[in-house]
């Protein structure tokens, strides 16, 4: 592994501002980087040429006193977010050969702000899994491993193929997207950090759609500063998005002050949950200390609704799925399989092009929007959201932020939930509820698993204060000053 590819998403910026390296150099070390960790299944297309092309222009644009935020920075970006002339599929056979004819405004800003792309990113399909074991394109295997154990790990999903990246150091950072953990869990399962914006912070526009009321994108990076840093660039109010915010953008990098003293730090009662491992409930413990011992003020907060954010999730979001996968049906754009008529066109499209879990959610969305059913299900899964919303905004009232597990476990084998999609769905537990109410969440590498794998603690914020989350997210990973190398990076 080359040097080069070591550095911080913040290190890179700075030798680059500093005429020290330059952006050719840094993207063509990367461009190796991707090429040796095809094994990993991380990327779907990889775009090396146009990533050269864009670090001579960012390279000629700096010459010229012309630099943005992330000029000449190699990134990768999840295969969810459409990208102008670029397959994009969301991990899907259906939209296989896909290529947008537009940019989605997060990567649009993000080349705006100088970035380079490396290529797209493998996923779960449609972003609906927590393992990334659901792609058509195959599974991605976590450059982590089990000491003295060979079977593969999942990298957590859905946005296993940017956590993968990140953590084999094959991107400086990349964008992720989070309905139910998908940015924050994977984060946790591979040792980086990765932030779930509020709803309406970043633009959804362009962004193949899951659950449109859950929906954030979001960035997967290495270090705090590093999401502070890509957030900054990938946030802004977007008029083509009806659920975009206007607000302005602070400057999350100023904001990482390292000072937390008197904040006041939630640590809610109903996240001790039955079969938690005890390493979990430990490093949680010392998540607790570490921010007391910074300044920070613990207090014991309620959040009694909890335990209904899993199954409230698990209605709201295949409702929607099935409503914004009903344009996928062979007749605009990806795959078409030919039928005697339309129906059956239709049904052999939609039933070749659409993977097992991703039939399974329509299903289960289409049954509760169903006459008779939507009022006994969805309508009730909606007034349960307002309560879980209820209980963080009482929360808020005596709190700052709010500290979590990430996930309930480390990373586990590929293939060993699959047979039990309850139990693979319970690795959301403490991520659902965050974007149930529509608020940002944080995870940060904080130490490691008795069997060496990482574990992650996770921080809720209020709605658009990601600088107050970015502030403690830094001060948790000083604490914990989380420096192991997965077994692929200290071979």
């Amino acid at each position: 592994m080359s040097e080069l590819t070591r550095l911080t998403l913040a290190e890179a910026r700075d030798l680059l501002a500093a005429g020290k390296l330059s952006a050719v150099e840094l993207t063509e070390a990367h461009v190796k980087a991707v090429e040796a960790i095809r094994g990993l299944n991380a990327f779907i297309v990889e775009t090396p040429e146009r990533a050269l092309e864009m670090a001579k222009a960012s390279d000629a644009r700096r010459a010229k006193g012309e630099a943005g935020s992330l000029e000449g920075l190699p990134i990768g970006i999840k295969d969810l977010f459409c990208t102008e002339g670029v397959q994009t599929t969301a991990g899907s056979h259906i939209l296989e050969g896909f290529k947008p004819t537009y940019e989605s405004t997060v990567t649009a800003n993000l080349w705006k702000a100088g970035a380079v792309m490396l290529g797209k990113l493998n996923m779960d399909e449609f972003a609906m899994g927590s393992s990334n074991m659901t792609s058509y394109y195959g599974p991605v295997t976590n450059p982590w491993q089990r000491p003295g154990d060979n079977r593969p790990l999942v990298p957590g999903g859905s946005s296993g193929g940017s956590a993968a990246a990140v953590a084999a150091r094959a991107v400086l950072a990349a964008t992720g997207t989070d309905t139910g953990g998908s940015i924050r869990q994977p984060a946790g399962f591979t040792g980086i950090v990765g932030i779930k914006p509020t709803y309406g912070r970043c633009s959804r526009w362009g962004i193949v759609a899951f659950a449109s009321s859950l929906d954030q994108a979001g960035p997967m990076t290495r270090t705090v500063k590093d999401a502070a840093l890509m957030l900054g660039a990938m946030a802004g109010h977007d008029p083509k998005d009806s659920t975009s915010v206007e607000r302005p953008v602070p400057d999350y990098a100023a904001a990482l002050t390292g000072d937390i003293r008197g904040l006041k730090v939630g640590i809610p009662k109903e996240y001790r949950v039955d079969g938690m491992a005890s390493e979990i409930e430990a490093l949680w413990q010392q998540g607790i200390d570490w921010l007391k011992a910074a300044g920070a003020e613990i207090r014991e907060i309620s959040l009694p609704h909890t335990k209904y954010a899993l199954p409230t999730y698990y209605i709201i979001a295949p409702a929607e799925a099935s409503s914004n996968l009903a344009r996928y049906d062979g007749v605009r754009f990806g795959l078409r399989v030919k039928g005697k008529t339309l129906d059956e066109m239709y049904e052999a499209t939609r039933g070749e092009g659409f993977g097992a879990e991703v039939k399974r959610r329509i299903l289960i969305g289409t049954y509760v929007l169903s006459a008779g059913y939507y009022d006994a299900y969805y309508n009730k899964a909606r007034q349960v959201r307002a309560l879980i919303l209820r209980d963080f905004t009482e929360a808020y009232r005596d709190v700052d932020v709010i500290l979590t597990p990430t996930a309930p476990s480390a990373a586990f084998a590929a293939g060993e939930k699959m047979d039990d999609p309850v139990g693979m769905y319970l690795n959301d537990v403490f991520t659902v509820p965050v974007n149930l109410a529509g608020l940002p969440g944080i995870s940060v590498p904080a130490g490691l698993s008795a069997e060496g794998l990482p574990l992650g603690l996770q921080l809720i914020g209020r709605a658009f204060d990601e600088a107050t989350l970015l502030k403690v997210g830094q001060v948790l990973e000083t604490a914990a000053g989380f420096k192991a190398l997965p077994q692929l990076m200290a071979a």
